[in-house]
């Protein structure tokens, strides 16, 4: 069945899009990297790798909050990724069509939503604080015009239908590949027509990099149920020292 289904779906192109951060945003960057390292490296000393770990997810995610926008972490400098994403969504939008927009942050969501408001960009909002999920869902889906369908990755990451868009961003990289994978196959499902284009945005040298590598390198399957922290509890003191060096 599975293989029959595959076969009638239309073709999936995934594509990475790298990131610079501008010129402010990486000098925050490195100045937080330096500073997590050096917690990070002292914590694993007294405590040990295992009673770490929730010290390394808190450190990883904050670097990676500076990856996709230093406004979420209280810094007004400006946001390379933010600009990448733009410079993809106008020819999209231009061209008539729909975009389903991926992040985990929903503070980003809400950031993205006003900046495309600014730009005149017709936007849908789905997260887990959303009280109106189908109605929501029904609106983008019978939305004729181009639009952006901003979704927050556990709210959207299973049984939601929308075929209507063909085009899938993945704002920052999840721990878990396969919550990735069904983040697309919200688009690329039975009653698709078009071919399903993701883009999967990530800025270079940094822990969003490092984190895709070391997916890519152990090929290791985490389950959903362990998210993050099934991400952690497999790293080594030797992947620690590769996430936070420079």
């Amino acid at each position: 069945m599975k293989k029959q289904v595959a076969k009638d779906l239309p073709d999936r192109i995934e594509e990475r899009r790298d990131c610079d951060l501008h010129e402010e945003q990486k000098m925050l960057y490195l100045a937080e990297l330096k500073r997590s390292r050096e917690k990070i490296m002292n914590t694993v000393k007294e405590k040990g790798l295992d009673k770490s770990r929730i010290h390394v997810l808190a450190a990883l995610t904050r670097l990676r909050q500076i990856c996709c926008h230093p406004q979420l972490v209280g810094s007004s400098a400006p946001s390379g990724k933010t600009e990448t994403l733009f410079e993809l969504l106008e020819p999209l939008l231009a061209e008539g069509q729909k975009v389903l927009l991926f992040s985990q942050f929903v503070r980003m969501l809400k950031l993205l939503e006003v900046e495309c408001a600014k730009r005149g960009m017709p936007t849908h909002l789905l997260t887990g604080e959303s009280k109106n999920r189908n109605d929501i869902v029904n609106n983008f889906q019978a939305d004729q015009n181009p639009s952006i369908f901003l979704l927050s990755l556990r709210a959207a990451g299973t049984g939601l239908n929308l075929t209507n868009a063909s085009y899938v961003i993945l704002y920052d990289p999840w721990w878990n590949p396969a919550v990735e994978a069904q983040a697309i196959d919200r688009s690329h499902r039975i009653g698709q027509t078009q071919t399903v284009n993701a883009y999967r945005l990530i800025s270079p040298g940094t822990v969003e990099e490092k984190i895709w590598t070391l997916q890519q390198a152990k090929q290791k399957t985490i389950t959903d149920v362990l998210g993050e922290e099934g991400f952690a509890s497999n790293l080594s003191k030797g992947d620690l020292e590769f996430l936070f060096s420079e």
